[in-house]
């Protein structure tokens, strides 16, 4: 069985796997006190696992206890690592973990297809994964919290607004606080569609995959005919694991 790790800067989501069938997955925001004792993914798993890969974007050492109570290594993964796909960027030193796992996972579940990732996380990336598996890069813009408090930040009378208490955005904001999500989530969208539409004039037949903690929200604000894929990134570590282990 393998453990995979996708540590971020406002949580920690695990996923194990038996070859590639996910068989149990979980979240915690950071800080969480199971953090610090034993995981409930922790319990009867000391035997059943045999290797484990993290991805950090965040800070590892809030996790390092968690970690090291495990019998086994974990690969810490980079991108100097053997990857099911090739990368063509310029700074792939620079390349966040999370952005290249993410498209392992989609090169895993669309094989000779291009793709196209939104990881809606604390930022918002958008990668490019062509039909030869080939990673070109994308974007990177603020997530929807980012985007709210530099709204408050930024100016004097702005209130700020908690994105964990909205499921969805109106179009049409009638007050203050609801023209600051219509403005935000409405932005976010347009722009994410309109990367859509550039790509898919680039790759017809392209597969638009959607994750990261934001993904149900953006869903229930518009996002239409996007694939969603809650543990793209575990997918893609748990490939890249696979991988290592057969070299």
């Amino acid at each position: 069985m393998n453990l995979t790790l996708d540590i971020g800067n406002t949580a920690v989501k695990w996923a194990t796997f038996e070859g590639r069938a996910l068989v149990e997955s979980g979240v915690w925001s950071i800080p969480h006190p199971a953090l610090a004792g034993t995981p409930p993914c922790r319990e009867g798993m000391a035997d059943a696992v045999e290797r484990g890969i993290l991805c950090a974007s965040g800070d590892m050492a809030k996790v390092q206890p968690w970690i090291e109570s495990f019998n086994f290594q974990f690969s810490i993964f980079n991108s100097s690592m053997p990857l099911p796909i090739k990368l063509d960027y310029k700074t792939p030193e620079t390349l966040g973990a999370d952005r290249v796992a993410d498209a392992c996972g989609a090169a895993s579940l669309h094989p000779g297809e291009a793709c196209l990732v939104i990881d809606a996380g604390t930022c918002i990336t958008v990668d490019f994964i062509d039909a030869k598996g080939v990673y070109h890069g994308g974007a990177i813009m603020p997530g929807l919290k980012m985007n709210l408090q530099a709204l408050h930040t930024f100016t004097a009378k702005l209130p700020l607004i908690d994105i964990e208490g909205v499921e969805k955005a109106p179009v049409l904001g009638r007050s203050t606080e609801e023209s600051i999500l219509a403005g935000t989530l409405g932005a976010t969208l347009l722009a994410l569609a309109g990367y859509v539409a550039l790509y898919k004039e680039k790759a017809p037949g392209l597969h638009v995959l959607l994750t990261g903690g934001d993904a149900d929200r953006l869903i229930a604000s518009g996002a239409t005919g996007w694939e969603h894929v809650p543990h793209l990134t575990l997918i893609g570590l748990n490939e890249i694991l696979i991988l290592k282990n057969e070299n």
